[in-house]
């Protein structure tokens, strides 16, 4: 049987070469099938974008289920090799999972429907709110008081859940607590970069390496070539950006330059994007600490990657006269935030199997993701607490939400509209 399986999922991701057509007919098929592919790649997408609540975790569970156990599109060990690829690589972690198999599935093409199916409803939800917070106001609103309390519970809960994976010993657990100190001390993003290079460094020299882990390579529509390109794209343009920004300063450049480097620098999971985005949209006056909160909470409630949060804040920005905001901040955010995702999965994939082999490699991402549980800690005391609890009714509240997740195992999004309506309530007069 599993046998007979992996032959039809071979047959599935790659077209047989017996009886093929030849000259134009053959490229006019081809094509036909790249597009077919294609949309069907977006229409699977699409629905577990509309479906997939819970978090990147539960979002992988979504996923093999799809992809692995109902179609048959990829094989079980490739596909732990694609979730461990993503746990490594920068940037969100189920997203790159979705590209990747969208890279196997229909090429290039069927990456990016990938993306698009899984990242769009959550996205449109969140500009739409964002548009609401504009009509209403942040601070007259109780039930948006509500969300912020929420967002306490969510990163608390993260944060525990983090901790207990990923600085299991006393050398992570106090990397973890010198990265918490040093960016709770100097608060901006060049010390959060600082901070996860260093990490990196220390695990690696530090931290207990991993055995070796040996996999089979894993098939993919992307030659070495590609993959090198993508690597020189993604390096131009992380080094690039902030020294163009400097030489023909421009608001959308800026904007853009931000939200490539948040995407390109969070280790960890989705969450972890809360300190980096906090560090490039709250200091420079971009976004107010009220409106960042109140739309992180909203995130919450919502399907999909946690990294659309980056379309929310592109509509309520104010990034100087003439700057992005509305529908078009929105949609520079958003890509901006996930383009570093697709030049690494397209840059690491034929790389891969390789570099699991490498106990140095894994003892370095050691030090990163232990740092990543203390840059999530700082955020939690700021902004996430400083905004949200302002007394003992707040606490209550916020303590009764990290009840719910943690002992009730309730999902976020309940968590999330039981805090709202609290909030409303107490606000009423």
């Amino acid at each position: 049987m599993t046998a007979v399986r992996a032959s039809l999922i071979a047959s599935c991701c790659h077209d047989s070469t017996t009886a093929a057509p030849t000259g134009g007919r053959a490229a006019r098929e081809a094509y036909r099938v790249g597009v077919t592919r294609a949309l069907e790649v977006l229409a699977v997408a699409a629905r577990l974008g509309l479906t997939s609540f819970g978090g990147p975790v539960a979002h992988l569970g979504y996923f093999h289920d799809e992809y692995v156990r109902r179609r048959w599109w990829i094989a079980d060990d490739a596909y732990a090799d694609l979730v461990a690829l993503g746990q490594v690589l920068p940037g969100p972690a189920s997203s790159q999972v979705g590209i990747a198999i969208g890279m196997m599935r229909a090429g290039l093409a069927g990456g990016l429907a990938a993306w698009l199916g899984f990242t769009l409803p959550s996205a449109a939800l969140l500009v739409a709110f964002a548009f609401g917070v504009e009509e209403l106001g942040v601070t007259s609103a109780g039930w948006l008081h509500g969300l912020k309390i929420a967002a306490v519970a969510v990163v608390a809960q993260a944060v525990a859940g983090m901790a207990r994976t990923l600085t299991p010993d006393r050398e992570r657990a106090t990397l973890a607590g010198l990265a918490a100190l040093t960016a709770l001390l100097w608060p901006t993003a060049v010390t959060q970069v600082a901070i996860i290079v260093a990490a990196g460094l220390v695990g690696w020299r530090l931290v207990p390496a991993p055995a070796a882990t040996v996999s089979r390579p894993i098939a993919v529509p992307v030659g070495r070539r590609g993959a090198l390109a993508a690597w020189v794209v993604f390096g131009a343009l992380l080094v690039g950006l902030p020294l163009l920004r400097q030489v023909a300063p421009s608001p959308a450049l800026e904007v853009f330059d931000s939200f490539f480097r948040a995407g390109s620098l969070i280790f960890g999971g989705g969450h972890v994007v809360l300190p980096l985005l906090q560090a490039e949209v709250v200091p420079p006056g971009w976004v107010s600490a009220d409106r960042f909160v109140a739309g992180y909470g909203a995130a919450q409630a919502v399907p999909g990657p946690l990294f659309t949060f980056a379309a929310y804040l592109g509509a309520v920005m104010r990034v100087g006269p003439g700057g992005p905001g509305g529908l078009p901040g929105a949609a520079l955010a958003l890509a901006a935030v996930f383009l570093p995702s697709f030049l690494l999965v397209i840059g690491a994939l034929p790389f891969w199997s390789a570099l699991r082999a490498r106990p140095g490699f894994q003892a370095a991402l050691r030090g990163i993701n232990a740092a990543v549980v203390g840059l999530l800690l700082a955020a939690l005391y700021h902004p996430v607490w400083t905004s949200a609890i302002a007394g003992p009714l707040d606490f209550a509240i916020a303590l009764a939400a990290f009840g719910l997740l943690v002992l009730w195992r309730q999902p976020s999004w309940v968590v999330v509209l039981v805090a709202a309506l609290s909030g409303g309530l107490l606000a009423a007069p």
